[in-house]
C-alpha cells in the first residue's frame, strides 16, 4: 500500500473534510446537538487550511485520513493561546474503512516532523473519553496525560503532550 502523507491541496478539501466527519461520527451520541455542530466544523478544511496545516493520508489517490496541525495560532479564537514551544494537533481522523493501517501513526509522525522544523519542543492533543483506540494509540506512542480541559457544561477533554523527538 503506497502510502503519501502531504499538505491537502484545495481541489481535496471538501473530501478531507467528508473523511474527517466520517471517522468522528461514531462518537455522535442520539440528540448530541454539540457534536452534530462539530461534525460540521470538522468538515470545514477549506476553513482551518487558512490558519492551520491540514494534512492528508492518501492512498491509491483516495484520502482515507487528515490531521490538523496548529504552529502559529489557534484555529477557534475561544481556544487558548500556544505556547511558543508547542505545535498542537487537531482533528485527526481516518476513515473507518481504512483503520488498522497505520494511516493515524503516519499522519502524527508527519505532524511531529513538521513541528521539528518549525522550532517546536513538544506536540499536545486533545480527545475525549470515547475514543478509546485513539487514547490507546496515544499512550503507546508516549504521549503523557496533562491536566483536563473542562468546559462549562461539564464536557471534558483530555489533554495529552509528547516532546518531539530529535530528527
Amino acid at each position: 500500500m503506497p502510502l503519501e502523507v502531504r499538505p491537502v491541496r484545495p481541489d481535496e478539501q471538501q473530501e478531507a473534510g467528508r473523511v474527517t466527519a466520517l471517522a468522528y461520527r461514531e462518537f455522535v451520541l442520539p440528540g448530541d446537538s454539540d457534536w452534530e455542530e462539530y461534525l460540521e466544523h470538522i468538515a470545514d478544511v477549506e476553513g482551518r487550511a487558512r490558519s492551520a496545516t491540514v494534512l492528508v493520508a492518501v492512498v491509491d489517490g483516495a484520502i482515507l485520513g487528515s490531521a490538523t496541525l496548529e504552529l502559529d495560532g489557534r484555529i477557534d479564537e475561544e481556544d487558548p493561546p500556544l505556547h511558543p514551544q508547542e505545535a498542537h494537533v487537531r482533528m485527526l481522523g481516518v476513515h473507518p474503512a481504512a483503520r488498522g493501517q497505520g494511516l493515524a501513526r503516519a499522519l502524527l509522525d508527519a505532524c511531529f516532523e513538521r513541528a521539528r522544523e518549525a522550532g517546536r519542543t513538544y506536540v499536545t492533543l486533545h480527545t475525549t473519553q470515547r475514543m478509546e483506540v485513539a487514547r490507546a494509540m496515544y499512550e503507546a506512542m508516549g504521549f503523557e496525560r496533562l491536566e483536563d480541559r473542562v468546559f462549562p457544561d461539564g464536557f471534558v477533554l483530555l489533554t495529552y503532550r509528547k516532546p518531539i523527538p530529535p530528527a
